[in-house]
């Protein structure tokens, strides 16, 4: 199962550019945050990032994953959005 806090900070790391500045921002240290990030790579047997100059690039399994999550962040935000549309039906109601 992928531990959505790893996923959190490679997504950082895809906002940011690169391990420190995300490291920063999640208010990890940067050991920490790289730890994270290969760990998660582990887990998927998969390589995430790539050096580029003095950053990182995302690979193209590290971009699918990326976008694999947000589909599931939508699907996850459209459940919200019906159970609160359902909370003022009466029970039996509409469907």
């Amino acid at each position: 199962m992928i531990d959505l806090r790893r996923l959190h900070v490679l997504r950082a790391v895809s906002h940011y550019g690169t391990v420190t500045a995300a490291a920063r921002a999640l208010h990890f240290t940067p050991s920490a945050a790289s730890q994270q990030i290969r760990q998660l790579a582990r887990d998927l047997g998969v390589d995430l990032l790539e050096p580029q100059g003095r950053g990182v690039r995302l690979t193209p399994a590290a971009e699918s994953l990326l976008a694999h999550a947000d589909a599931i962040q939508a699907r996850w935000d459209q459940a919200e959005l019906d159970l609160r549309a359902d909370r003022g039906r009466p029970p039996g109601c509409c469907g």
